[in-house]
């Protein structure tokens, strides 16, 4: 079904698995519009939660791939392209890159090894996006701001320290770890985990490019609906629309 994506479903537990390996998992467009669907059917489906892992054992995610730019990758992002009260899960193991740090830190659950390395270059590239930006609600801020404007590797022991990673393990047992986790949760109540989730990210608020991105999300749906064909159709013909809600 995906080209650079797993999907499997087992015990009420979706695993998502990055699988690029040949490209070191770099996210281009089709990847990225991979993953963001890999999101939504976890999201629609019976499954309690989710773990989100990486195929290569040498690396998690080596960031967007500039050859296949993924201008789409903010519809994979957890909280800002797709939302769902269901856990999210995410096994870092080894290099954790670029847009792979942003897709990281808006998980719920961060499993590390002190192998793990988080590195955010974009400062030294020239340009950003923004999405890491989220980082800042999830790791102390001066942590964030060193990780993005210093843009030197931040340890997987380091994230763990500081509370930006949940569980610090041997390298190799991330998700071992992460699959532990999510037995736990699968075996939780499901209303309660949910709505704990929920309340947990609305007590943290938003930050502006949450918000930016979300609009524009919202908006996308607005204007390519069908009742924005319906409303267009029915100006042009002079009649008055039927809106049905789509």
């Amino acid at each position: 079904m995906y080209e650079f994506m797993d999907y499997q479903s087992n015990d009420g537990i979706a695993t998502i698995a990055l699988n690029r390996a040949d490209k070191r998992n770099a996210i281009s467009f089709r990847m990225a519009a991979e993953l963001r669907d890999c999101f939504k059917r976890f999201a629609a489906s019976d499954d309690r939660v989710a773990v989100l892992v990486s195929n290569d054992e040498r690396v998690f995610c080596a960031g967007a791939d500039l050859f296949e730019p993924p201008e789409n990758i903010w519809e994979a992002i957890p909280e800002i392209g797709f939302q769902t009260d269901k856990p999210i899960i995410v096994a870092a193991n080894q290099k954790v890159i670029g847009i792979g740090v942003s897709l990281v830190s808006m998980c719920d659950f961060i499993v590390v090894s002190d192998e793990t390395v988080f590195n955010y270059p974009e400062a030294k590239l020239g340009f950003s996006n923004g999405l890491i930006i989220g980082a800042v609600k999830r790791m102390p801020a001066r942590l964030a701001m060193e990780m993005i404007m210093l843009a030197e590797p931040i340890s997987g022991q380091r994230a763990y320290d500081v509370g930006f990673a949940n569980r610090l393990v041997a390298p190799g047992k991330e998700r071992e770890e992460a699959m532990r986790m999510a037995r736990i949760l699968a075996d939780n109540a499901p209303l309660v985990v949910q709505y704990s989730k929920r309340m947990c990210l609305d007590a943290m608020g938003k930050t502006p490019t949450e918000i930016q991105y979300q609009t524009r999300l919202q908006s996308d749906r607005m204007m390519f609906s069908e009742d924005a064909d319906r409303g267009m159709e029915a100006w042009r013909s002079k009649t008055r629309p039927v809106f049905e809600g789509r």
